[in-house]
């Protein structure tokens, strides 16, 4: 079986639009999508799985999925990241790379040492189910961060940044209307030194957007330095605020190529941001 589909089969066998013999639209299954993350987490000493924030939408209930990650001691402060994939319910791409990204941790401790990573796969869970943008209840969650909203997932990721004090975050997504790989960065000035190696490195699977503008924002070489209001961020205005990236690929493009690529700009982030912290001790 080709790559493409067994990451098919991960999302539930079903495509967005598919519909049934009744003709109401088939649900992707969540369970399925996080089955590859169990079975890590079931013979992982360092990962874990405990879902967060239960909610209800039309009477069902609902918890947004969460796994947390402690590498080995790394001798200095542990460095703690939230990983977000799936803010968008038809971008699931980011919850498809996390299993493998995990292994690779598995495979190679080193990679997280001195790393608490906090991970997020499905931040939308009925927009997946769904195959849609928006979550069920029509709002992009992307829109509403720190603005006051009632959606409930934005709710509980938001306690989530406060509670966990978060030294880097970064979201995944894909992008339907890009060629290339691209991202933005915002908060610490370390966001733009670890962006640019990640798609250096995921550039190695697909190519980079070096487009002028990308996604009407004036972009470098596949770097923005603005973005949405509403966006999943850190806790605006703060004094001391965390790295903050937002890895794009190319929708299009074929799946177990986003994945290499996403595991690969993953990886790059931890080991840049560890070297950069030793670097920054010793100044």
């Amino acid at each position: 079986m080709n790559p493409e589909s067994i990451l098919v089969q991960s999302v539930a066998g079903t495509t967005i639009g598919d519909i049934g013999a009744n003709g109401i639209p088939v649900r992707r299954s969540l369970r399925r999508l996080l089955e590859p993350l169990d079975r890590i987490a079931e013979s992982s000493r360092r990962l874990v799985g405990v879902s967060h924030g239960r909610f209800q939408h039309d009477g069902e209930d609902y918890t947004l999925p969460r796994y947390l990650y402690v590498g080995r001691s790394g001798g200095g402060d542990v460095q703690r990241i939230g990983i977000f994939a799936t803010i968008h319910g038809d971008e699931p791409i980011g919850a498809l790379a996390l299993p493998r990204f995990l292994q690779a941790l598995e495979d190679n401790p080193s990679i997280a040492e001195g790393y608490a990573l906090f991970i997020y796969p499905v931040c939308n869970p009925t927009g997946f189910e769904d195959g849609t943008r928006h979550a069920r209840s029509g709002r992009d969650l992307n829109r509403e961060f720190w603005s006051g909203t009632k959606q409930p997932e934005v709710k509980f990721l938001e306690s989530e940044i406060w509670m966990q004090s978060f030294h880097g975050i970064v979201t995944l997504h894909s992008d339907d209307t890009s060629d290339g790989l691209y991202g933005f960065v915002k908060g610490n000035v370390l966001s733009e030194h670890l962006l640019k190696p990640a798609l250096f490195e995921a550039g190695r699977f697909l190519p980079r957007n070096h487009s002028a503008v990308i996604d009407g924002f004036d972009a470098q070489s596949g770097v923005i330095r603005e973005g949405y209001p509403g966006m999943l961020q850190s806790i605006p205005r703060i004094t001391q605020p965390p790295f903050e990236i937002t890895f794009e690929t190319p929708q299009k493009a074929p799946l177990h190529r986003q994945v290499d690529a996403l595991v690969a700009a993953l990886k790059t982030i931890l080991v840049e941001n560890r070297y950069l912290q030793a670097v920054a001790a010793n100044i």
